[in-house]
C-alpha cells in the first residue's frame, strides 16, 4: 500500500486538520509526520469545536489508528492537556493513539530559550509561537535532544536535570533571568513540576518503534494518511527563510518523519485557502493592509488557533502556490474557506511578481532582500451564499466554477473539492 499525504501549500492555517478529519473514514491510520504544538488543527462537528496541537486529526474515529511520528516534537504538558480535554468531551483519546519512541521532547527550558531569543531579536523577531519549537529542533540536530523513549530510562531525572541546567546557563549568559518569564501563565518552577507530572502520565501511553509499526500496517494492506503541520512556505529549507518554522513541512518531511521511503508515497493532496493568510513576521507579497484585508480577516475569523494573534490576509498567490505544488509533487488540490469570499463582487489573483524592471514568475531566493509587488488578474466573484452546496455540485455558482477552472488551468492540477464552512459536513467533493 501507499501512504497518501495531506500538506499545506501556503503559510500554514490552510485547514489541513478539517480535511484529514473528513478523509479519515477512508483510511486505517492517520500519521502526523512533523511539527509540534505550534500547530493548531481546528475541527468542528455536531456543534463542537476542537483544536488539536500534536494529536493527529483522525482521533475522533475510535476504530482508526493515530500515530505521532518520529519527526514530531512533543511537549508532555501540552500533550496531556490535549488528551484530558478530549476525554472531558467524551472522546477516549488513548486507546488508538501511538507515539514514536524517536519523537523528541520539548523541555520547559526550550520554551524559555524560545522566549529569550525572540526578546533579544526585538523588531527583527521571527514571530515564534513560543512553544519551544526552534530550540527543541536545534537540540535534535545538535544531537543533544531527549527522545520519548528516554522517559523510560531509570536515570531520566538526572539526564533531564543536566540538560535543564545547561539551558539555564545559556539563558543567563544571554543576560536573561529565567524567573522573569511565565510559561502558560505559570512561573518556571511551577510549570516544570507540571511538566514532570506529565512525563509520568506519558509513561502509560503506547510508545512504539514507529518505523516498524507503520511498515507492518502497510504490509498488511492498511491505508495510511500522513498529516502535515504548518505550510510549505514555512519549510525550513524552501520557505521564506529565516521567517520559517524549524522542520520540513514539505513532502520530504513525510519520509524522514515517518520512516517511509519515497516509493511508498501515493497521492499528495495539497490544501490551500481561496485566499492567503500568514501569522507572524516575514514576507507576504499579496498582503492587504487596508479594509479589504480586514474584511477577509473578519469574514474568515482569521485569528491564530494556537496564539490567538490576528492573521495577515491577502489575495490568492499563484506564484507561491505553483512553487509549493512543484516542490511537493501535488497530485490533487483541495480549496478551503471558499465561503469567506462570498461577499466579494470582484476577486483578485496574483499571477506574477513585479520587482524593479523584472517580472519574475517564480519565488525568489530571498523574499526579504527585494521589494516584490504582485501582478494581479481579476475575476468575478460569486457574491452569494454557498449554503446551497449541501445539495451538491449542481448548486455551485457559475462564477465559482470559473474561479476553480482558473486555478486548475494555471496550476495544471485538479481541484477535487472545497470547504464552504467550518463544520465537517460543509465539505464538497467533485
Amino acid at each position: 500500500m501507499k501512504v497518501d499525504v495531506i500538506l499545506g501549500l501556503q503559510w500554514g492555517d490552510e485547514g489541513k486538520g478539517k480535511i484529514v478529519d473528513v478523509l479519515t473514514p477512508r483510511y486505517d491510520m492517520v500519521a502526523r509526520f512533523q511539527g509540534g504544538p505550534n500547530a493548531g488543527h481546528t475541527i468542528e462537528f455536531k456543534n463542537q469545536k476542537f483544536i488539536l496541537h500534536t494529536i493527529p486529526s483522525g482521533i475522533f474515529y475510535p476504530d482508526k489508528i493515530n500515530l505521532v511520528g518520529n519527526g514530531v516534537i512533543l511537549d508532555p504538558f501540552i500533550f496531556r492537556k490535549e488528551i484530558l480535554n478530549l476525554n472531558a468531551h467524551g472522546i477516549e483519546a488513548t486507546s488508538n493513539l501511538f507515539i514514536s519512541k524517536r519523537a523528541h521532547l520539548i523541555l520547559p527550558t526550550h520554551r524559555l530559550l524560545d522566549a529569550a531569543h525572540e526578546s533579544a531579536l526585538g523588531t527583527s523577531k521571527i514571530g515564534s509561537t513560543l512553544k519551544g519549537i526552534g530550540p527543541a529542533y536545534t537540540d535534535k540536530t545538535a544531537r543533544n535532544g531527549l527522545r520519548i523513549a528516554d522517559i523510560q530510562r531509570p536515570d531520566f531525572d538526572r539526564v533531564y536535570a543536566a540538560m535543564r541546567d545547561h539551558h539555564l546557563e545559556q539563558i543567563r549568559f544571554c543576560g536573561f533571568d529565567h524567573n522573569s518569564f511565565l510559561i502558560d501563565k505559570l512561573p518556571f518552577r511551577e510549570y516544570e513540576a507540571a511538566w514532570l507530572d506529565a512525563i509520568a502520565f506519558m509513561r502509560n501511553l503506547k510508545l512504539v518503534d514507529s518505523e516498524y509499526f507503520i511498515h507492518q500496517h502497510l504490509s498488511a494492506g492498511k491505508k495510511v494518511l500522513a498529516e502535515g503541520a504548518q505550510g510549505t512556505m514555512l519549510d525550513v529549507d524552501f520557505g521564506s527563510y529565516p521567517f520559517v518554522t524549524s522542520s520540513n513541512t514539505s513532502i520530504g518531511g513525510v519520509c524522514t518523519g515517518l520512516g517511509v521511503n519515497p516509493g511508498q508515497i501515493g497521492d499528495v493532496i495539497g490544501v490551500f485557502k481561496a485566499y492567503c493568510t500568514r501569522v507572524g513576521s516575514g514576507p507576504f507579497p499579496t498582503e492587504l493592509l487596508e479594509e479589504t484585508g480586514e474584511k477577509l480577516r473578519q469574514e474568515g475569523r482569521e485569528y491564530g488557533s494556537t496564539t490567538g494573534r490576528p492573521r495577515r490576509c491577502g489575495w490568492l498567490d499563484l506564484v507561491a502556490l505553483n512553487y509549493s505544488i512543484m516542490l511537493n509533487g501535488a497530485t490533487k488540490l483541495f480549496m478551503m474557506k471558499t465561503d469567506v469570499l462570498n461577499n466579494f463582487e470582484q476577486i483578485r489573483i496574483a499571477t506574477g511578481y513585479q520587482s524593479g524592471n523584472d517580472r519574475p514568475d517564480r519565488v525568489p531566493f530571498d523574499f526579504t532582500a527585494q521589494e516584490i509587488n504582485p501582478v494581479y488578474e481579476e475575476v468575478a466573484g460569486w457574491n452569494t451564499s454557498l449554503d446551497g452546496l449541501k445539495d451538491g455540485i449542481q448548486a455551485m455558482p457559475v462564477t465559482l466554477k470559473k474561479y476553480l477552472e482558473f486555478i486548475e488551468e494555471r496550476t495544471k492540477v485538479p481541484v477535487i473539492g472545497l470547504s464552504y464552512g467550518p463544520d465537517r459536513l460543509q465539505t464538497l467533493f467533485f
